[in-house]
Order: structure tokens, then sequence, then C-alpha cells
């Protein structure tokens, strides 16, 4: 009888090592999600202070693909095309292309907040169930040391 509740003990253990496995999983996600986002708040922080140097008739490199460029001459710096998502793109003057990235960048500031507010409690929730196998052990550990001394007491007799 005791060897068949230790047995679902063990069922438990693994199922709790398979859901903290699946968190920790999930909080990569996160990270990696959180890393993205960063990157392109880099981006635009690099659009930004391009904006903010270039003149009229400044030459530039820009990317044509294949990481190739082509060197090109700003005719006018108070046209610049600045994508606004979802497959729009609006033509901006410097000022308004600086305020557009700026409003992008504090929604992936926004995104960045909530996903690591998502992570705090993903990660509170893999506390919680390490919490919850590391009594799991301890009990197993105690039925097994009191089944051994009764298995010893038994030997005595």
């Amino acid at each position: 009888m005791g060897g068949g509740g230790g047995g679902g003990g063990g069922g438990q253990m693994q199922q709790l090592s398979q859901e903290i496995e699946q968190i920790e999983q999930e909080v990569q996600a996160i990270d990696d999600e959180i890393e993205r986002l960063r990157e392109k708040q880099t981006d635009i922080d690099d659009a930004v202070e391009a904006i903010e140097t270039l003149e009229t008739g400044s030459t530039v490199q820009v990317p044509v693909g294949g990481d190739a460029y082509i060197r090109a001459t700003v005719d006018d710096i108070d046209q610049i095309v600045v994508s606004l998502g979802g497959g729009y793109a609006a033509e901006r003057d410097q000022d308004g292309a600086i305020s557009t990235l700026e409003t992008k960048k504090e929604t992936l500031d926004d995104q960045i907040e909530e996903l690591q507010s998502d992570k705090a409690e993903v990660e509170t929730e893999k506390e919680e169930l390490e919490q919850q196998a590391q009594q799991m052990q301890q009990q197993q550990m105690q039925q097994m040391m009191q089944q051994q001394q009764q298995q010893e007491g038994a030997d005595d007799e």
C-alpha cells in the first residue's frame, strides 16, 4: 500500500516539474520579446538621432537590401516618410517625424512594462510551484524514513 502512495507523489512531482519547466519557457519567451522591443527602441533612437543631425543636402547611405547601400543626398529634410503601423506610412516634416517616432517608442515602453508585469506574475507562480515541489520532497523523505524505521523495527522482532 505504501508503495502506491509514493507512486502518486512521484506523478505529482513529475507534473509539478513539467509545469515549472513550462513556466521557465514562458519566462524565456517574455524575455525574448522584451529584448526584441528594446532593439526596436534602439532603432528608433538611432533614427531620431539621424533625423535631428541631418540637414537638406546631407549625404547618407541608404540600405537597398542584402547588406548593400547606395549614397544619396537628402533633398528636403522636411519630407520624411515614417511608418505609422498596419502597413501605412505618412510623410512628415523633421519635427513631425521625431514626434511620431517618440510616440512609437512610448508605445514600446508600455508594452515592455506590461510584459515585465506578466513576467513577475509568472515568476511568482513558478516560486509557488517550486515550494510545493519542495514540500512534496520533504513529505516523501519523511515517509521513506518512517517506512525504513518500521522495517527496522519489524526486523528486530
